[in-house]
């Protein structure tokens, strides 16, 4: 419940014959629609909100606290007649008191102006540390001796620069927001593997009853060196399932569907589906998230190496805020593919079997108003059944993020 329904309420409960009229009994049928309606303002869903308060009123027409949200909600979209109109029937119909009336003579001094649109940017500038650039093995060709690596597909190590950053602004009434995102790496050396990425998108949040959920579509480029490398297309959908959990546990279920291809390579084209559960819990200053899902590769043409794929994927996040605002992060993510093919007949005549561990590290030190220092390690390892494919990798990286509204 919002500040202002919780005041308008109590100031009603000082005078009975009032409270009788305006209150919500414990019994109240509408009382299921009137969360469902707090819920979709503070997720900035106000156009659902202000549906929900409407059928609220039709089915209960003394329900104060639902005339009071709708007053309020269209005085913040701007409809200063209508919210007139609306805080007019309050202080005849209610008789409120002196703390409503002062709430409503702020409302109208002010003036029912719309709000300026939500939005957000995060600039950051990274220097790092890359053991393996090119993500190159330490084995020789299938695990024979005789026909060795050449140096160039060894690992080389390396130092880089990046400048990345995210835009993000609200779109509508009712919550949806676009998103801009991109990044820029330059190695000091290896400038063939230097790579830079663009995505943009739009996320809109959903309700049906007690669901709820978010829709994600979003588009992405990738340089490589000098030159356009792949494209990537994705929709995701995260559920909320009202599932009543311990522990203040939720659960999500995330189902995605996305297509990466190659500009420059053929015959490595794919369409990968993923269905993931999600329980996380926020405990104060500390957050765990834990999931664990499925994935389907289907390549495009039956000439990619190894075919169609399957996957399995699982990870574990920590996060705890520590005194002074300084933050820890502990990740873990492990994805297994499996082929459906032989990679390459009458060359590697093995079905390949990838598992990848990834463990990573942030520790955020605030710094001043909108500025943090980020300090991030990581290490890959890249295991396979075909041993020219494996490799290690560690990174560290330290950064400067600004954050500006």
């Amino acid at each position: 419940m919002s500040a202002r329904a919780l005041l308008l309420l109590a100031a009603l409960a000082t005078t009975p014959a009032l409270a009788q009229q305006g209150g919500r009994p414990p019994e109240d049928p509408t009382q299921d629609l009137y969360d469902e309606a707090l819920q979709s303002i503070s997720e900035g869903r106000k156009g659902d909100a202000s549906a929900i308060l409407q059928r609220i009123i039709e089915q209960v027409p003394l329900h104060a606290g639902a005339w009071l949200e709708l007053a309020l909600l269209q005085c913040s979209l701007g409809r200063a007649e209508e919210a007139d109109r609306l805080f007019t029937v309050i202080e005849q119909r209610f008789d409120p008191p002196p703390g409503i009336v002062q709430v409503i003579a702020d409302a109208r001094s002010n003036g029912c102006r719309q709000q300026n649109a939500f939005s957000q940017a995060t600039v950051t500038m990274s220097r790092g540390i890359d053991q393996n650039v090119n993500q190159g093995s330490t084995h020789d060709l299938a695990g024979n001796s005789e026909v060795s690596l050449s140096p160039e597909f060894r690992p080389q190590h390396d130092q880089y620069t990046m400048l990345s950053g995210e835009y993000l602004r609200e779109l509508t009434q009712n919550g949806t927001v676009g998103f801009v995102q991109f990044q820029n790496r330059r190695n000091d050396q290896l400038h063939r593997f230097d790579n830079a990425t663009l995505f943009f998108g739009v996320e809109t949040p959903w309700r049906w009853g007690r669901w709820n959920a978010r829709t994600t579509a979003m588009a992405g480029y990738m340089t490589l060196g000098s030159d356009f490398y792949q494209r990537q297309y994705q929709l995701q959908a995260r559920v909320g399932p009202p599932v009543p959990l311990p522990y203040s546990l939720q659960m999500h279920v995330i189902g995605g569907v996305s297509r990466l291809s190659y500009v420059s390579l053929q015959n490595f084209d794919a369409t990968t589906t993923e269905l993931r559960g999600q329980l996380s819990r926020q405990n104060g200053s500390t957050m765990l998230v834990a999931s664990l899902g499925a994935q389907q590769d289907r390549a495009s043409t039956s000439l990619r190496p190894g075919g169609d794929r399957s996957g399995v994927s699982a990870s574990l996040q920590w996060r705890h805020r520590y005194a002074g605002g300084v933050m820890g992060e502990l990740a873990y993510n492990v994805q297994q593919w499996r082929s459906r093919d032989v990679y390459s007949p009458d060359i590697i005549d093995i079905v390949r079997d990838q598992t990848t561990h990834v463990l990573r590290g942030t520790i955020t030190w605030p710094m001043a108003k909108n500025q943090n220092l980020v300090l991030e390690a990581r290490q890959v390892v890249n295991r396979e059944n075909i041993p020219v494919f494996q490799y290690n990798n560690r990174q560290l990286q330290l950064s400067w993020q600004w954050q500006g509204l």
